[in-house]
């Protein structure tokens, strides 16, 4: 079976973890994986994590600049299995949902639902204004996957990365990849 390929768009939203995990997972299950980082998500990354963008490049199998709007996961010719915002910031959900390809990250989003592809946006904010709800509900409607990433406690995590790691393998286990660890709830 060929590995997954699947798009990771960073964005200036907070929760620059998420993303990076996700990468981290996606390289360890052997998936191909295409990154395109919004500069307020660089921006983020650097500022949550201390990695500057050649370290959050080295992360990806590809990485492509947001500027780029030529890059290959601008066409829906280009083969790709999955796309996840993560994090999503409001501006590119609204971008998204309006079908306002401005940059590669928007566009690549707008190519996946097109081709009715997998799409996946970690939304960060709170608390949401009708504006906010509204264009979650017109993405939901295109195909895509709203995914706050709230977090479990049933599984009684310890640390910040047992949070975001559950988060992200469910995420995973969302997109069919196979491999997935999420926590499962053991009842009461």
């Amino acid at each position: 079976m060929a590995a997954a390929r699947v798009v990771v768009g960073i964005t200036g939203a907070s929760g620059a973890v998420y993303g990076v995990r996700l990468l981290e997972r996606l390289r360890a299950l052997g998936a191909y994986t295409h990154l395109v980082a919004t500069p307020a998500g660089v921006l983020n990354v650097h500022h949550e994590l201390g990695l500057d963008r050649a370290a959050l490049e080295a992360l990806a199998s590809e990485s492509h600049a947001a500027g780029d709007i030529g890059a290959c996961i601008a066409s829906g010719s280009h083969p790709t299995d999955a796309m996840v915002v993560a994090p999503c910031s409001m501006k590119s959900l609204a971008a998204i949902a309006h079908g306002f390809g401005d940059n590669l990250l928007t566009r690549a989003a707008d190519v996946t639902l097109k081709e009715r592809r997998r799409l996946v946006l970690m939304v960060r904010e709170t608390p949401f204004n009708l504006a906010h709800l509204r264009n979650m509900t017109a993405v939901t409607e295109m195909g895509a996957v709203v995914f706050p990433p709230l977090p479990a406690f049933y599984h009684r995590p310890q640390t910040i990365a047992e949070l975001v790691d559950d988060t992200v393998e469910r995420v995973i286990e969302m997109l069919g990849l196979g491999g997935a660890e999420p926590r499962r709830w053991a009842g009461l």
